[in-house]
């Protein structure tokens, strides 16, 4: 069975994290991504992190299933071959600066001049609109300013960053959402448009409660290490052995299997904490009665009472505890590729769908390995892709 969105055809014009994640999850399902890269020098995510024969690691899996046509959009015949791209396209996924494409006449407006159809996903740090909309921001700008860094540590240290870049990633889910979204509008008006995603708004929009908490009540959520405040217990507790377990007992009925679990049935029969807001008072109490516990038995001990109890419990995985873990492997959430003579494993795709599962058709590609392909479809010839190689517009 095809792939579900098999019949799409997408342009990536976006370099790093958010806009090639966002093209990257939209070919897991099938599109045709047609990644455009600067000659020479391609997504600087090729150079990131761990590198394997000059190659990004990372970039084997956020480039996976797409074509790579090295382009330089600085030149008008750059600029031209874009330009029939996106004549051809449904999606056009960008993460420039606001105004960027528009000085290089790539802008929206004139694209869907030849495509009115066309979606556009623009990520960008602040919007295409607003007194900051020029400003450079990334990920941690928008983490910063969407609220989650505040929240983020503990209450007497320094805010820190979750360990991933998970504002761009965040920003990324938005945009494939509003592409989806902007799809189903075509499908019945005929008209495209375009998705406008700002870094910091994705990331405040999951920001739970805090605004209307703020709003009525003036309340400003702070950093609270592991806990989660006002739901109780719902906790990072020691073990024996030097490792931590997760505890989340925090609904009525699963406190009281918890506590008769630990040898606590006095607190599982107590009248004052058998609801949340009655424990919420108790909370410092009742986090060192299960500190306690978990204290005097190690984490293998404890996961086995606490699973007998059906209480939700889990220790905190590594990327090593991850890819032993059975439960992964049986969900198919670690894939197997090979890399030359070595095996590289990448994540498997989510969601999962029952009919039209998504999957790894290949990894990351060379820089320009698909150019002549890609242009030859547009109708360029043999001859004036070799010339347009030769005064560096394409490589």
């Amino acid at each position: 069975m095809d792939a579900p969105l098999s019949n799409l055809k997408v342009v990536e014009l976006g370099t790093l994290i958010a806009g090639p994640y966002c093209a990257r999850l939209l070919a897991e399902f099938g599109a045709e991504v047609i990644k455009v890269e600067a000659p020479g020098e391609g997504d600087p995510l090729r150079k990131w992190r761990k590198l394997h024969e000059g190659n990004s690691l990372w970039w084997y899996a956020q480039a996976r299933n797409k074509k790579s046509v090295a382009v330089n959009l600085r030149e008008a015949e750059g600029q031209a071959v874009v330009r029939a791209l996106a004549a051809k396209a449904d999606i056009v996924v960008e993460n420039f600066r606001p105004g960027t494409l528009e000085k290089w006449g790539l802008g929206y407006d004139t694209l869907s001049r030849d495509n009115p159809g066309l979606v556009m996903v623009r990520i960008s740090g602040f919007g295409q609109s607003g007194p900051y909309k020029d400003r450079p921001g990334f990920g941690a700008i928008g983490e910063s300013m969407g609220g989650m860094r505040y929240i983020t540590g503990y209450p007497d240290r320094a805010p820190v960053r979750v360990g991933i870049s998970i504002g761009d990633s965040l920003a990324a889910l938005f945009g494939v959402i509003g592409a989806l979204v902007a799809l189903q509008h075509r499908s019945q008006s005929g008209r495209g448009q375009y998705v406008d995603v700002a870094l910091y708004e994705a990331v405040f929009a999951m920001m739970e409660s805090m605004l209307p908490e703020y709003g009525l009540g003036g309340f400003v959520r702070e950093r609270s290490g592991a806990s989660l405040p006002g739901i109780v217990p719902s906790n990072t507790y020691p073990c024996g052995d030097g490792k931590y377990v997760v505890i989340g007992a925090n609904a009525d009925s699963i406190f009281k299997r918890m506590m008769r679990a630990i040898g606590r049935p006095d607190l599982a029969e107590d009248p004052s904490v058998a609801t949340n807001d009655g424990r919420v008072t108790r909370t410092a109490e009742l986090d060192a009665v299960i500190a306690e516990w978990t204290s005097r038995h190690d984490l293998d001990t404890v996961l086995k009472v606490l699973d007998k109890a059906e209480v939700p419990s889990g220790r905190i995985y590594s990327i090593a505890d991850v890819v032993a873990d059975l439960h992964y492997q049986a969900r198919g959430m670690i894939e197997k590729h090979k890399l030359g003579d070595r095996d590289l494993l990448l994540p498997g795709v989510v969601p999962k769908l029952s009919r039209t599962p998504g999957g790894t058709r290949w990894v990351g590609p060379k820089l320009g390995e698909h150019t002549a392909e890609v242009l030859g479809e547009l109708g360029y010839t043999e001859a004036q892709i070799a010339a347009m190689r030769a005064r560096g517009v394409v490589a």
